[in-house]
């Protein structure tokens, strides 16, 4: 077993940012702004996107630039959150995170990223925490807070092992986005400018949203799905973490947990069935078996289309918010349905892409959960590092 020995923050950082009390202007575009809503799982996720103008950015962030290896800590609601900033790209803080930077002659940078997120550093962080409905930390306690720290080079060993997990979901994570991007690029050349295999020869006719191929409907968006029973509700607390059955919660990309039990429903890549998170407006398009957390609407085609197609006309207009926010208000929207024969013919197209996906997201899923079971036998010197390849 290795030792340990501890540090504080206050010890173990060179800079501390902590722009709280403060809410800068935002803008349509400009310079990306990481707030608490996005540090969440050791990533930045890229929803919601905020900023503020480029222009502002030197006078917001006059207590310090960020940099390359950076970690960013949430302070309340949640608390406990941490990320690691992994290139240059200039990027703005918002209330309720910290930026750290390691002392470099003593701690590894992103070693760092790690301990906090270790059960000794989460429990030094609740420990000194304050409120009773929303946990937060104040600045002064925060530099009291202690971090495991062994020799350096173990300490880079350790994130170097658990980095490499890492690097391969995220990896995993820009394969997954690539294959979403090219299917709504085809989605959008095919049924939003009607450049679809054939379009030469059909002629366009007049409807209630503007012209459309011939033999084309505009339907109300309930007119095309078929909403699914919910399911079971599961508590965060009552999953449990050594199942196999996913808990999709109402982001849609992200999971609650695993468990046990029957799942709520079962898809595949013959017959896949998309959900719609009913407050985040997030959607993803599903095909294996699994469960749903709450505020998850799960839904299929009404046999007339492929669900794939569905899934992607119903997304375009979450895409572009052209409707009121949730599910109800989609559900009245207009929209162009495309006839069978084209629809299909999408479908077959994009249903390998979805596989892959799957595939994709089941490889993280076991990336992460290894990761997990490794991150504190390591930060806790249970597992010596010389025996992890």
């Amino acid at each position: 077993m290795e030792r340990f020995d501890t540090l504080t923050i206050e010890e173990a950082t060179e800079c501390l940012i902590d722009y709280r009390g403060k809410t800068p202007p935002k803008s349509e575009s400009g310079v990306r702004l990481i707030t608490a809503k996005v540090v969440k799982g050791g990533q930045i996720h890229d929803e919601p996107a905020e900023f503020i103008a480029a222009d502002f950015y030197d006078e917001w962030m006059r207590r310090g630039l960020p940099q390359k290896f950076d970690v960013l800590l949430t302070t309340e609601a949640p608390l406990g959150e941490v990320a690691i900033l992994r290139d240059d790209a200039r990027v703005a803080l918002a209330q309720r995170i910290i930026l750290l930077r390691a002392n470099p002659r003593l701690l590894d940078p992103v070693y760092l990223f790690y301990a906090l997120q270790s059960d000794f550093g989460q429990g030094e962080l609740k420990a000194r925490a304050s409120g009773t409905t929303v946990l937060g930390i104040k600045q002064s306690e925060l530099r009291k807070v202690r971090v495991p720290v062994f020799p350096l080079p173990v300490q880079r060993r350790i994130a170097g092992i658990l980095s490499a997990y890492d690097d391969l979901i995220e990896n995993n994570q820009r394969r997954i986005a690539i294959l979403e991007r090219m299917a709504r690029a085809l989605y959008r050349e095919w049924f939003v400018h009607f450049r679809y295999p054939g379009h030469e020869g059909v002629p366009l006719v007049d409807s209630p949203l503007g012209q459309i191929p011939q033999g084309w409907e505009v339907k109300a968006v309930k007119e095309i799905l078929s909403r699914r029973a919910g399911g079971t509700v599961y508590r965060e607390s009552g999953v449990k973490p050594e199942g196999i059955i996913p808990v999709l919660d109402q982001s849609t990309n992200e999971l609650l947990g695993f468990h046990n039990n029957s799942p709520d429903h079962i898809a595949s890549p013959d017959t896949p069935i998309a959900i719609f998170g009913d407050h985040t407006c997030k959607m993803q398009l599903i095909i294996e078996p699994f469960s749903i957390g709450p505020n998850v609407v799960p839904f299929t085609s009404n046999k007339e289309s492929p669900t794939i197609y569905v899934f992607y006309a119903v997304n375009s207009l979450v895409q572009t918010q052209e409707y009121k926010r949730h599910w109800i208000a989609l559900n009245a929207k207009e929209i162009i349905v495309a006839e069978s024969k084209t629809a299909q013919l999408f479908a077959s197209m994009i249903q390998p892409m979805q596989v892959e996906q799957a595939a994709l997201r089941n490889a993280n899923r076991n990336l992460r959960r290894t990761r997990d079971l490794l991150l504190p036998r390591l930060l806790s010197g249970q597992l010596d590092v010389g025996d992890v390849e």
